[in-house]
């Protein structure tokens, strides 16, 4: 669901707002982040409340990755370390249900889904109008 909220966020067209689709973080994100001052990072879960749980996350205190992902708490962390800021960072999961390729997304997950960005859209309005931290 990250993509998609991604998508649906350019579309808003908003000045200073910048939209990446990346389906698994890099520790080359971390140049990218140090630029800004809030990182929202969105991704279904199975595991989240539904429609969905938001959280800030800070760096972590070790830089931990594999080859083929690295953590938000990590990113950050390589922020610091390597460039000596990072951003405010939030994560909001997206409580999903199937997670098949076939499946596509589901009745229950399009809603939570719709749910999440109307917060997305509210929460970036109130980062433009200088609330929300």
């Amino acid at each position: 669901m990250g993509p998609a909220m991604a998508e649906a966020v350019q579309g808003f067209a908003l000045p200073g707002v910048f939209t990446d689709a990346d389906y698994q973080l890099n520790i080359e994100d971390a140049a990218q982040m140090a630029g800004f001052g809030r990182v929202l990072f969105v991704d279904a879960s199975v595991d989240a409340d539904a429609p969905f749980t938001f959280s800030e996350v800070r760096a972590g205190a070790d830089i931990a990755f594999t080859s083929h992902s690295v953590s938000p708490e990590s990113v950050l962390a390589i922020c610091e370390d390597h460039f000596g800021r990072a951003p405010r960072a939030f994560v909001l999961a997206i409580r999903g249900y199937a997670f098949d390729f076939a499946e596509g997304i589901t009745p229950r997950a399009q809603k939570n889904f719709e749910q999440a960005l109307a917060f997305v859209q509210s929460l970036i309005r109130g980062w433009k109008e200088g609330k929300h931290g």
